[in-house]
């Protein structure tokens, strides 16, 4: 941690710390190499072999986009590198934001980061499913939908064999996805050709076009933050987490972004806009047409999404198991199986993530499910807000620019890292457009009476273990107001 971040936390650590080696504790299974896969391959999914098509009607500028989402998201990745220093706990933006803000604060992070992790997994699934088709042809409804739900619940399987399991899987499938995008990324650029590329700006202003394709891109980089939602099964979490996370984001930017630039300046710009597969198109540029980049392309996508869908599936558990044990979930959720693995979370997630998927496939909620997929950018923001506005709050109140000039240098680095991340979330929180903030807060919001339940089940278990009236019983003392 930087000097001006180093020092004693404060009873929020301590209290922090006392709590997770009171309460149930997963098992450390992660080591280094599979914390920062984890964190890899939940960044990139499926979605990367279809970005360069979906920015490519704003034009070249595109890419600098890309640029600009590749450098703040690795900023963000720094902060909760730094808070997870500070509180190596799983739960990651949860604990950071309900020991700076309170328990509804928490709370709330809580339960949108959970919504994030399942109806991922839902949207994520179904353009995998799309993928398989191209290797193996899914005729009608049946199959896909056997298809899609099955995949949901191998990842489950997966992931209550052991998180030392869950870990192998996402370095295997991170190291085989990685090697067709870096092909594509690195050899491609010696082949680009200057008149690919295009307008800088097919409509509008550089500065309008800039937003819109930085809007389109946010999805892209959910999941920088992996590595500290299953914090306490990372071994060594107050280094490694930190590696892990900026490793991690650092090398999904950094192919996210050569990758783009080789398969602009491969596959002609107007053929670009139109592409359904634009590194299959790449690939076909660069071996003089391949008959089958197509099918070569479909099968990274499937071990991407493969790796991806078990990575999410874990975190899904870890978020419900961390507000648990503070009594904001209910206490089904710390329950164990032999192996450590919080089940109850895992199972519920896969439900809820089948669910959702089911209603995709039968056209009974179709709109409910698109509105909750283009949702799962703004749950996000919620916790990285959250996150980045922990870290610059106790940045300005327990740490000052005292002492000698460089940590005055450092504590205004930190300052500055953090309060891009604050704004860099808000700007994906205006890109996800007004409906779905319009329909995410209402989300959010529907998570208060649950909020309530527990904390009036607490408030009762408390007055029970004191033999004394709950509050706001007739003849009980007013509770004091926190």
């Amino acid at each position: 941690m930087p000097d001006s971040a180093a020092g004693g936390a404060g009873d929020a650590v301590a209290a922090a710390d006392a709590a997770a080696e009171a309460g149930p504790r997963p098992r450390r299974g992660l080591g280094l190499l599979a914390a920062t896969a984890l964190v890899m391959g939940n960044v990139i999914g499926v979605g990367v072999f279809q970005l360069p098509a979906a920015i490519a009607g704003y034009g070249t500028v595109g890419i600098v986009a890309f640029v600009v989402v590749g450098v703040c998201s690795v900023l963000l990745a720094l902060v909760f590198g730094w808070l997870a220093q500070r509180l190596p706990h799983t739960g990651g933006p949860y604990v950071y934001a309900r020991h700076a803000f309170g328990d509804l604060a928490g709370f709330l992070t809580a339960w949108s980061y959970w919504i994030t992790a399942w109806a991922s997994n839902a949207a994520l699934v179904v353009a995998w499913a799309g993928y398989v088709n191209v290797l193996v042809p899914l005729h009608g409804r049946g199959p896909s939908l056997l298809v899609t739900v099955g995949a949901l619940w191998l990842a489950v399987l997966a992931n209550l064999a052991g998180v030392r399991g869950a870990g192998l899987i996402a370095v295997v499938t991170t190291v085989l996805k990685f090697v067709p995008l870096v092909l594509v990324a690195v050899v491609g650029l010696f082949f680009v050709k200057g008149e690919n590329f295009g307008p800088f700006v097919t409509h509008g202003n550089p500065i309008g076009s800039l937003s819109a394709a930085g809007a389109v891109l946010m999805f892209s980089f959910l999941g920088v933050e992996s590595a500290t939602v299953a914090a306490e099964e990372v071994r060594d979490a107050r280094r490694n987490v930190l590696r892990a996370t900026v490793a991690g984001t650092v090398a999904a930017a950094v192919v996210y972004v050569l990758g783009t630039i080789a398969v602009f300046g491969l596959v002609p710009h107007d053929r670009l806009q139109r592409s359904t597969a634009p590194y299959a198109d790449a690939v076909g540029a660069l071996v003089g047409g391949w008959s089958h980049a197509g099918e070569a392309m479909a099968v990274a996508a499937v071990v991407s999404g493969a790796g991806t869908l078990v990575g999410w599936t874990l975190i899904s558990a870890r978020m419900p198991f961390a507000a648990a044990r503070d009594a904001l979930f209910p206490g089904i959720f710390l329950r164990q199986n032999g192996r450590g693995v919080p089940w109850i979370g895992l199972v519920t997630s896969g439900l809820l993530a089948s669910l959702i998927t089911v209603a995709n496939y039968t056209g009974g909620l179709q709109s409910a499910f698109t509105a909750l997929a283009l949702l799962t950018t703004f749950t996000a923001c919620v916790p990285y807000v959250f996150s980045a506005a922990a870290q610059l709050l106790w940045l300005l109140t327990e740490h000052g620019p005292a002492g000698r000039a460089e940590a005055g240098v450092r504590f205004a680095r930190d300052v500055a890292v953090s309060a891009v991340a604050v704004g860099f979330t808000i700007w994906l929180c205006a890109g996800a457009g007004y409906a779905a903030v319009y329909q995410g807060v209402l989300l959010v919001l529907a998570a208060i009476p649950v909020y309530v339940l527990m904390r009036w089940r607490t408030a009762r278990a408390a007055a029970a273990a004191s033999g004394a009236a709950a509050p706001g019983a007739p003849g009980a003392p007013d509770a004091p107001i926190r």
